[in-house]
């Protein structure tokens, strides 16, 4: 449980989790070329990104319990909360769809390297993009969902809410025209191995509310 601490003053109970960035914290290595399996995720250019974005513990108040992911699209941030004091937060970028919905649900599915399939609204606009309606996006480099992808469901209903990596970095911190909740490749899989199926997740309206 080591690496949960960051100066020992919380912990939120949950095993093999990586190190927690703290003072020292190597941002070079972090967003360094990352290989994965077949891929190697590119560096990411953060110094050119406020830097608010980077992964990193902030103060935050939340009433939710430690464990659960909290998605603020409209600050363009997502949380893992610690604690009622304190959360690791990510920078995100948000596409129309991560405005579309917000309350409670639970990540039922994590998909490495997952293959996309662009939603029928989408391919109504561009038609050129139905040949990748059966089969899917192939996994990889250019892949809109990128490295990893998470999906929200409530109950037995797929709320069709993503948080997933992009092929565009200079998108975090930014509103886009596409995709659900956008993170650089190196924190969807830093964020991915830290939540368990069944994890909580709370997507804040514009009031801040679930």
């Amino acid at each position: 449980m080591a690496a949960l601490s960051l100066a020992g003053c919380y912990s939120v109970g949950l095993p093999s989790q990586p190190a927690l960035p703290g003072d020292d914290f190597d941002y070079e290595l972090a967003y360094a070329a990352l290989p994965d399996g077949d891929y190697t995720w590119p560096a990411i250019n953060y110094k050119s990104v406020d830097r608010k974005y980077w992964r990193q513990v902030v103060d935050y108040k939340s009433g939710s319990r430690p464990g659960t992911v909290v998605v603020d699209p409209y600050n363009r941030f997502l949380y893992w909360i610690l604690s009622n004091r304190k959360a690791l937060r990510y920078g995100i970028g948000v596409g129309r769809a991560g405005f579309a919905w917000s309350g409670d649900a639970q990540i039922r599915v994590k998909r490495m390297h997952p293959i996309w399939r662009p939603p029928q609204e989408m391919i109504a606009r561009k038609p050129s993009l139905g040949r990748y309606w059966e089969e899917g996006f192939p996994a990889g480099l250019k892949n809109p969902l990128g490295a990893r992808a998470m999906d929200l469901w409530q109950g037995r209903t797929d709320t069709l809410y993503r948080i997933h990596g992009t092929p565009d970095p200079s998108s975090i911190g930014r509103n886009v025209s596409s995709g659900c909740i956008r993170m650089w490749h190196q924190d969807v899989i830093d964020l991915f191995e830290r939540v368990p199926l069944r994890t909580n997740v709370v997507v804040l309206s514009k009031e801040g509310e679930a």
